[in-house]
């Protein structure tokens, strides 16, 4: 530390306990740095401490979905399935607290309001909700790109007598829908997860849907001893694969574009995909999500498939998306979802048409005049995500000038860390970065890694703050913005784009590069003496 570093309560506060503040909390003390961390949750977790709906599973494979940092943690710990559950990795996330002791870095059920620059010292307060003030030099937060629960602007809303319930906000406790009739509106991919264990169990099932999207059986199963031993065994490979890749899994595409393989070759690909289940559809060839002709071929080979578990053609015809690439939102891991709509009790509602007009107090009015009974409601409606947990917290840096003014035509990043105006202030695995188009645990170790040796860089050179360039914010807002464009990502009303909030601009915000890209972007950055930054 400079020798003309204000003394303050603490040298960082880490707001969030998802996957990115863990690891943050614990690299930043093994450094011998002094960390107060917040979250307004009662327990670590982040996401998945929320998001209990019925079916939350992870769609990047467990073995991968997982801390790397510490090789007797990924030799120690024993995944029961290909796709981890939201039980499964809160056990994980528990498992990982108590074995780094990093609870007792957290004050919990204590939400920031908001946080204020001391232009003279360039250090910061932090005001909580619990009446609490703390000084830090640094802020990092590490609040989740999808943790800001959105709920529909619906009139009426308010006035349903029955259960309701958002997928982002779960009960604990769980939600017993035996016998009932429920609603859920939104077909994303917490609609889509947990509409088949919804009908499990209701009585009758009303899906609300505005807009399809696409989906691929996961093809979960079991983990044995000899598969767990066999991944154990080859893990540091595993992990070298996975950030050589775009998304930070061990996957890389085909060796040839589309169209370079004959017909034959295509589908054995885009079959080997299917069985691999999942989001990695979207990246079975390197050129399909940038020509249109050679997504078309992948969304074809998906619309055989899905039609063929759909008895109903005029049910198939609402399901199948028809305004988007695929792979332009990201595609869901389903299990069971469109063989549900085989069943007498589930009816799908295409809103597009005939949107819902209002709630009531005993179910909804669809535009045309039908009212629906319900006991039920859930709303899978998303997220005001990338920003929204960021914007519901008063940042104030240079001037008074808050973070959500600077953000108001979109958000304003260096790398998706620093933003000009706010110096000793990070946002990690937000926009700006590629957050949630990739593995996002790798992408906190990833952020966590670099912030560590920022902060060991500025005190080995006498510097007490560091603050991004104007000039590099524009230039890094430009390279997002070019990257995405010369994509098929555009053409998708996605919450990518924020399409999903009303008034919200639209602005691509992660960067689309690939985990190996902006890796080596920002080892450059670090290995040029932090270009782009001003070290004060």
């Amino acid at each position: 530390m400079s020798e003309n570093t204000p003394a303050t309560d603490t040298d960082v506060v880490v707001v969030g306990a998802g996957v990115t503040g863990l690891y943050t909390v614990h690299r930043l003390r093994t450094l011998g740095h002094r960390v107060r961390g917040f979250d307004r949750a009662a327990d670590v977790g982040g996401v998945w401490y929320w998001n209990r709906y019925p079916g939350a599973r992870c769609d990047v494979e467990s073995f991968d979905y997982s801390y790397s940092f510490d090789d007797r943690l990924q030799q120690e710990w024993d995944w029961t399935e290909k796709y981890a559950t939201q039980p499964e990795i809160m056990s994980y996330l528990h498992h990982v607290a108590d074995r780094f002791a990093l609870r007792g870095a957290y004050t919990f059920e204590t939400s920031v309001l908001g946080a204020e620059l001391d232009e003279r010292s360039l250090t910061w307060t932090v005001r909580t909700d619990g009446g609490e003030k703390v000084t830090a030099r640094f802020v990092v937060f590490a609040v989740g790109c999808l943790s800001s629960a959105q709920r529909p602007g619906v009139p009426g809303i308010d006035s349903f007598a029955g259960r309701s319930y958002h997928t982002g906000e779960w009960p604990h406790e769980g939600v017993d829908f035996t016998g009932l009739r429920v609603g859920v509106v939104g077909t994303g991919s917490s609609g889509i997860q947990s509409i088949p264990e919804i009908a499990e169990q209701a009585a009758e099932l009303t899906v609300f849907q505005r807009t399809p999207n696409y989906s691929i059986p996961a093809g979960n199963k079991p983990l044995d001893d000899a598969r767990r031993d066999d991944l154990k065994a080859h893990y540091a490979e595993r992990r070298r694969l996975a950030r050589l890749s775009g998304g930070g899994s061990p996957f890389t595409t085909y060796p040839k574009k589309t169209f370079e393989a004959d017909e034959d070759e295509r589908r054995a690909a885009y079959e080997k995909r299917w069985e691999l289940g999942g989001v990695l559809y979207s990246k079975t060839f390197p050129d399909q999500l940038v020509d249109r002709a050679a997504n078309d071929a992948a969304r074809v080979f998906w619309e055989e498939k899905v039609r063929a578990r759909i008895e109903d053609g005029a049910v198939a015809e609402l399901l199948v998306p028809k305004d988007h690439p695929i792979g332009a939102k990201r595609i869901v891991t389903d299990t069971g979802y469109f063989e549900t709509y085989n069943r007498p009790h589930v009816r799908l509602v295409s809103l597009r048409g005939n949107p819902i007009a209002r709630v009531e107090a005993d179910g909804v009015v669809l535009a045309d005049g039908e009212h629906i009974a319900l006991d039920a409601l859930v709303y899978a409606t998303g997220f005001d995500a990338m920003t929204g947990s960021v914007d519901r917290i008063e940042v104030r840096g240079r001037g008074g000038r808050t973070l959500k003014e600077a953000w108001a035509a979109g958000p304003r990043t260096y790398l998706g860390l620093g933003t000009d105006g706010f110096p000793n202030f990070f946002n990690l695995t937000g926009p700006g970065s590629p957050s949630v188009m990739v593995n996002v645990i790798l992408a906190g170790e990833q952020h966590g890694d670099w912030l560590a040796d920022l902060l060991q860089y500025l005190d080995a050179h006498g510097h007490r703050a560091v603050e991004a360039t104007g000039e590099a914010v524009d230039d890094w807002v430009r390279e997002c913005r070019d990257r995405a464009a010369a994509t098929l990502l555009m053409e998708a009303d996605s919450w990518y784009l924020g399409a999903n909030i009303p008034g919200k601009p639209r602005v691509f915000m992660p960067f689309v590069g690939g985990f190996k890209a902006y890796q080596e972007i920002i080892d450059g950055v670090a290995a040029s003496g932090y270009k782009g930054f001003e070290l004060i």
